[in-house]
Formats: structure tokens, sequence, C-alpha cells
């Protein structure tokens, strides 16, 4: 398979990350666990409001990869928001995680993954150094 057709199917892989976790997850409310996240870390007071506004985030996340729109920056976007999301969960609820602490692993893989697809195999920006 082509590299261009790989980066094409695999910004699509990661687009519906973004969108099923912040529509189905948080938005609808599918994985309860996810407000559970938020309160844990952010308080209880307002963890719902703050749940739907970062499923909606995600959203726009989606969104804005899916238009390709400054895609570098995109990518290091998801990239520093992935860890810095995943290093508080890591400290403040490891106990409410899918995979415990181990959910750091596939935030890794899934860091690496984004990394891979945008500074790789992106045929657009192959052989641009800024």
């Amino acid at each position: 398979m082509k590299a261009e057709n790989k980066y094409t199917i695999f910004t699509f892989l990661i687009a519906a990350v973004w969108l099923v976790n912040g529509l189905v997850c948080k938005v609808l409310n599918l994985v309860p666990r996810h407000e559970q996240i938020v309160a844990r870390i952010l308080g209880p007071d307002y963890s719902r409001t703050f749940t739907i506004l970062i499923g909606l985030s995600e959203i726009i996340m989606a969104i804005w990869i899916l238009t390709k729109f400054q895609s570098r920056l995109n990518a290091l976007t998801q990239i520093i928001v992935v860890a810095v999301m995943n290093s508080l969960e890591f400290i403040l609820a490891p106990d409410l995680l899918l995979w415990g602490r181990l959910n750091s692993v596939f935030a890794l893989l899934f860091i690496g993954f984004v990394y891979y697809n945008e500074f790789i195999l992106n045929p657009k920006k192959k052989g641009k150094v800024r």
C-alpha cells in the first residue's frame, strides 16, 4: 500500500478515536467512567459540564484532523493533549482507567501513531524541514 493511502486511512482512524471519545464517551455519556475521572481531577460540582466541554473539544479535534489544516500543529497539539491528559489520569485517577496504569502504554502507542502518520507518512510534508 502506498504511503499516501496509509496516511489517508490512518488520518481517518485518528479522527475516529477523537470523535468516538468525544461524542460517545463524553457528550452522550455512554461511558460514565469519563465523567468520574473529570470529577476526580477537577471536582464533582461541574464535572458533567466539564466532561461535555472536553467531549466537544475532542469532536472539534476530529474535525480539525479531517480538514488537514495546519496538520503538523494539529499533530503536536494531539501529542501534548494526550500526554497531559494521560499523565494526570495516571497520577490522580488510575483506578478509574480501563486498563489502570497500563493505559499509559496505549497513550504512548497512540502518540507514536499520530507522530508516524504526520511526520513520517504525510506525503505533502516529506522533505520539508522548518
